[in-house]
């Protein structure tokens, strides 16, 4: 659970490790999905290298209007850097996506990705981008502190009817 503008979000995240043998079940993930973090390892090129073929498969399998963050990982190992901030602030430029550098063995950014990706969906459901009546986009629009769904966001669930908040 975040909080994006005084709303409680609800994230339900899938994570695939990046290993190939999950990629059938990878896209299925996708086509219920309103956001993705693309995550490489910048002590490791090869992972940065592959980063074309996973948003291939992404662009080619998810809602067009997805969001995907662009994560370069283990930003606490920079003497082991392999990867520049640059290539992946350009990579991330050339295909539409945003970037952030991240530590997941010292929490750097890491909060901050989770943040960054549902504000930018919320900011596209506020402007009208994602048919929140439409759960094919992965969002479901919860009922406001009052009510039972809190407020929540969950791919592949079916929005209700009439709700007194956004999401």
């Amino acid at each position: 659970m975040i909080n994006i503008d005084g709303k409680q979000i609800k994230l339900q995240i899938w994570d695939t490790a990046g290993q190939e043998s999950f990629r059938s079940i990878t896209r299925s993930y996708y086509r219920g999905a309103a956001g993705a973090l693309l995550v490489y390892d910048i002590t490791r090129r090869e992972t940065f290298n592959h980063l074309a073929s996973w948003l291939e498969d992404a662009r080619q399998h998810a809602n067009p209007n997805m969001t995907i963050m662009l994560i370069g990982n283990k930003s606490d190992l920079t003497h082991r850097r392999a990867v520049t901030t640059e290539e992946g602030e350009q990579f991330a430029k050339e295909h539409g996506l945003v970037f952030l550098e991240t530590s997941a063995k010292t929490a750097h950014n890491v909060e901050e990705a989770f943040i960054n990706t549902a504000r930018k969906i919320y900011e596209k459901i506020e402007q009208g981008v994602f048919d929140v009546s439409n759960e094919s986009y992965g969002i479901k629009v919860g009922y406001g502190a009052g009510g039972s769904a809190g407020g929540t966001v969950r791919p592949g669930d079916a929005a209700p009817a009439k709700s007194s908040s956004c999401c």
